[in-house]
C-alpha cells in the first residue's frame, strides 16, 4: 500500500511517517503570492505582493499585512480566507494576554500561540491543516526586533531574513547575498523592495505590494503607498 492510500486522511500517518494533507497544504503555500521579510538590527520589515486577479477589484479594501499587537505585525501566503482566521485567533490571544498581564503580548509569546492554533488542527478529525505559512515580525519581552515563520503543521523558525510562497527559493537566495547583521531599518527596506522586484510578473506598483515595519520605536505600523513610492 503507497503513500496515496493516506492521501486523504489527516490523522494518519502515511507509511513513510508523513502527514500528507500537511505536505499539500505546503503545495498551496507555493502557490501563493511572494511574500518576505528581514530582521533589521534596528526593526523589523514584512513585505508581500498583493496583485490582484482583476482591475475592478478594489485594492483598498485587501490587506495582506495585518497589525496584531502594537509591536507585531503578521503577513502571509498562501489561502487567503484561512489568514483571517489565524488573525483573528492572534488578535483575541494578544487582548486576552493584555487584559491578564498589563503589558503588550512579546512575539515570542504571540508566535507560540499561533502555532499551537496551527497544529491542533494537524490532530483533529472533521478539519483540515491551514493552507498558509506565516511571517510574524515584532519586539520580544526584551525589546529586541524578531522574526518567525509559522507553518501549517505548527512549527515555527526564527530568522534574520525569509521568503515564502511563489519564486521563494529565488528570493531567499537573493536575501542571502544582500542581507547582513549590521543591516539598518531603511536598508532592509530597500533590499525587501529589490528582492519582489526580482520575481514579480508584470510592473510593480506601490499599490499592489504592501509592506509593514517596526521601527525603533517599537510601533508596528502599515506603510501607505505614498510612503512606498518614496523608496
Amino acid at each position: 500500500m503507497g503513500d496515496s492510500a493516506y492521501s486523504f486522511s489527516l490523522t494518519t500517518f502515511s507509511r513513510t511517517g508523513k502527514l500528507l494533507q500537511i505536505e499539500y497544504a505546503l503545495n498551496a503555500v507555493a502557490n501563493g503570492q511572494t511574500t518576505l521579510g528581514i530582521c533589521a538590527k534596528d526593526g523589523i520589515v514584512i513585505a508581500t505582493d498583493k496583485k490582484l486577479s482583476s482591475e475592478l477589484i478594489d485594492v483598498i479594501n485587501v490587506h495582506k499585512v495585518e497589525k496584531i499587537t502594537p509591536t507585531a505585525g503578521i503577513c502571509y501566503a498562501g489561502v487567503g480566507p484561512d489568514y483571517r482566521v489565524i488573525v483573528q485567533r492572534a488578535r483575541k490571544s494578544s487582548l486576552a494576554y493584555s487584559q491578564t498581564y498589563g503589558e503588550v503580548q512579546p512575539i515570542s509569546q504571540l508566535v507560540k500561540d499561533i502555532a499551537g492554533v496551527m497544529q491542533e488542527y494537524t490532530q483533529r478529525g472533521g478539519v483540515r491543516p491551514f493552507g498558509i505559512s506565516l511571517l510574524v515580525g515584532g519586539l520580544d519581552g526584551d525589546g529586541t526586533p524578531r522574526l518567525y515563520q509559522v507553518d501549517p503543521s505548527g512549527a515555527y523558525f526564527s530568522w534574520k531574513a525569509t521568503a515564502i510562497g511563489k519564486n521563494y527559493v529565488n528570493a531567499k537566495n537573493f536575501l542571502e547575498r544582500r542581507s547582513t547583521d549590521a543591516m539598518e531599518l531603511e536598508d532592509a527596506i530597500h533590499t525587501a523592495l529589490l528582492t519582489l522586484r526580482e520575481g514579480f510578473e508584470g510592473e510593480m506598483k506601490s499599490d499592489n505590494i504592501e509592506v509593514g515595519i517596526v521601527k525603533s520605536d517599537g510601533k508596528f505600523s502599515v506603510l501607505t503607498p505614498e510612503q512606498i513610492q518614496d523608496y
